[in-house]
């Protein structure tokens, strides 16, 4: 089953929130919805798609999810929106 590195925007928390699912449009709707009581998202209902990246597999999307968490930079984040080619470079270095 494909799946995506996905990147939110909530312009009300200016945070972005970076995750991997098999259904984007799907998994936003639950962030706005806050379908998840204990989500980081649940703070906010205006989340908007940033980037959506195609994976291999889950375990490519989680790496590279996990990747962004650990460098907790907006200004990283920012960069990978801008160019999503970024994401290849780090997966051809796992």
């Amino acid at each position: 089953m494909k799946h995506y590195l996905y990147i939110i925007y909530s312009k009300d928390l200016d945070k972005f929130y970076t995750g991997e699912t098999s259904n984007i449009q799907e998994r936003i709707i639950m962030h706005n919805t806050h379908a998840i009581k204990t989500a980081y998202t649940k703070a906010a209902s205006d989340w908007k798609l940033m980037l959506s990246f195609p994976c291999k597999d889950r375990n490519e999307a989680l790496f590279l999810e996990r990747f962004i968490k650990r460098m907790k930079s907006k200004k990283f984040i920012q960069k990978i929106i801008d160019d999503p080619y970024l994401l290849f470079n780090i997966l051809d270095k796992k």
